[in-house]
């Protein structure tokens, strides 16, 4: 066992006595320690659950024969985060969750882990710790909330933040408001659409990497312990047989994560989560060769924002497991991989059929033909823009209009919540990238100030910053290069011309190349408009040119 390295011979005598000073039993020392990773907090509403997770876990573990030991990781809720100083800090925790997890697990040479996450970044970070780890792992999730319900119609998370839009533009009144305030989020667990924490469960189920309903069981569901008890005897059975995440996350683990991705239609930002899990594995890619995976792969479901069903709508349609059984009838996954179930993906997925053709639709009615991100480029984007083409408009899909320039989130707002926008307009937002800001922060209120305008349907909008799984409508983010080192986006001027085209892969700024290189030789870089702590000293490293720290190799 890795453990002996703590616990037997004579030398670790005195880490024995620190052991016992735990309460540790002999007995236990000569069984496997399992680290279980606990997400738990009382200020995210998807980790106020994770307690009674862990437990389910625990008992899991112990019943195989393993001794669970809980140790925590940081999470942070980006719906509270959202529209402030604190989203500056919500991308950055995913590297400092897997370098933590890394840290802990390592340096206490546990046996196998179980990781238990929910939400945005604890679930790519700790993704990422386990490659690293690469012991025995298996993830359980503390689930989806169910949706909100408000004058008979479900909603979520996301008709909360038009709801402020709305109000604004005197179509909802005050009391409107608080009625979707009080009923829009009524349970705990990730919130209740496929934005990014469910995304991200979801395509752990499609790694390998979490039982199944890993990603759609409902938090309050009590399935959801038992799946808990059962992915604690998972890792045991993993232990055993000695099966660990670099055997199971494996490039061809990730290409199903992206097959599946397309046909979920998942948030934008599993176009930064993938890459940089993949990257632990040795397998690095472009974010645009997503799109050939995206043009042979159909659009099956249009789960919240998208369209009007929830994640307690695909668990009961058959979860993850019968959207990718739709998938194997295409050959467009590698059903011989390996998982944490011991079992391949097509022994996985035999027998798992699709029960709601209205919530997963079958391959010859999908919602449409290509997946559901895109990733667009052109010379506003000559490294890549994503676009979660399932949650626009048709009449959005090929947009030129005028760009109305904004260098900070809070400018934009005002204007669109002033009625400063009109259809038509493409709106820009910048110096919100991981430099420029620092941290990439997620532009979710000024989309759904848009759709609370009425203008989800009429107006674009383009950011270096990068937008919620939440976000619908033509909005284009993670555009790069980003404004803060030069970035065509940087040189966008009030009134000049863009061109979108989500069919054709297309982002433009119809502006002659001569004009593009006189502003270029003319633009001068920005100082991040920096906030406390931390975040702060990461962008004096970036300015600086400086090397080495782990936030600026991910981020930079």
């Amino acid at each position: 066992m890795r453990s002996d390295n703590v616990k037997k011979g004579m030398q670790q005598a005195p880490h024995r006595s620190l052991f016992h000073a735990l309460g540790f039993t002999r007995e236990e020392m000569d069984k496997p320690l399992v680290g279980i990773v606990s997400s738990y907090n009382e200020i995210v509403p998807g980790h106020m659950n994770l307690d009674k997770i862990v437990d389910a876990v625990k008992l899991g573990v112990a019943e195989a024969g393993g001794v669970p030991v809980v140790f925590p990781a940081i999470a942070v809720c980006d719906g509270i985060a959202m529209g402030h100083t604190g989203m500056k800090y919500s991308l950055v925790t995913r590297d400092l969750i897997a370098d933590s997890t890394e840290c802990m697990a390592l340096a206490h040479q546990f046996d196998a882990l179980v990781m238990v996450p929910n939400c945005d970044k604890n679930v790519p970070g700790l993704l990422m710790a386990a490659a690293r780890v690469n012991v025995p792992t298996v993830f359980v999730s503390g689930g989806p909330m169910l949706a909100g319900r408000v004058k008979g119609k479900k909603t979520s998370l996301s008709s909360m933040f038009e709801a402020v839009g709305s109000y604004a533009a005197g179509t909802m009144t005050e009391e409107d408001v608080c009625e979707f305030e009080e009923k829009a989020c009524p349970t705990c667990g990730s919130c209740s659409g496929m934005y990014t924490a469910n995304s991200m469960n979801c395509l752990t189920e499609a790694l390998g990497m979490g039982l199944k309903g890993n990603g759609t069981i409902p938090a309050v569901y009590s399935d959801r312990l038992r799946l808990a008890k059962h992915a604690g005897m998972a890792v045991m059975e993993m232990y055993k047989r000695n099966i660990c995440p670099r055997d199971i996350m494996t490039k061809e683990a990730i290409l199903n994560a992206l097959t599946v991705d397309m046909a979920l239609g998942c948030s934008t930002n599993s176009m930064l989560h993938l890459p940089a899990i993949a990257h632990e594995i040795g397998f690095d890619f472009d974010i645009g060769f997503a799109n050939e995976i995206s043009e042979k792969t159909p659009n099956l479901c249009h789960l919240a924002p998208a369209g009007p069903t929830y994640m307690e709508d695909l668990n009961e349609a058959g979860g993850v497991y019968a959207v990718m059984n739709e998938l194997a009838e295409l050959n467009l996954l590698n059903m011989d991989c390996i998982t944490v179930t011991g079992k391949t993906v097509g022994e996985n997925i035999k027998g798992c059929v699709n029960k709601n053709p209205e919530v997963i639709r079958p391959l010859d009615h999908p919602y449409s033909a290509t997946g559901g991100l895109a990733v667009l480029k052109g010379n506003l984007a000559q490294e890549g823009s994503v676009v979660k083409r399932s949650a626009v408009a048709p009449e959005m899909m090929v947009h030129e209009g005028p760009a109305r320039v904004f260098d900070c989130e809070e400018d934009a707002i005002a204007a669109i919540k002033g009625g400063k926008i009109v259809a038509g307009d493409v709106v820009v937002i910048r110096y919100e990238g991981p430099k420029g800001g620092p941290g990439m922060r997620e532009m979710l209120n000024p989309t759904s100030a848009i759709a609370g305008m009425g203008l989800g349907s009429t107006v674009a909008l383009i950011t270096d910053g990068r937008f919620s799984g939440a976000s619908r409508g033509a909005s284009i983010g993670h555009v790069s290069p980003e404004a803060a080192v030069g970035g065509t986006i940087a040189l966008v001027e009030e009134g000049d011309t863009i061109k979108i085209n989500i069919p054709e892969m297309k982002l433009e700024l119809d502006v002659p190349k001569e004009t593009l290189a006189e502003r270029k030789a003319a633009w001068t870089p920005r100082t991040p408009k920096v906030t406390e702590g931390y975040l702060a000293r990461y962008a004096q490293m970036v300015t600086s040119g400086a090397t080495g720290a782990v936030m600026k190799k991910e981020l930079s």
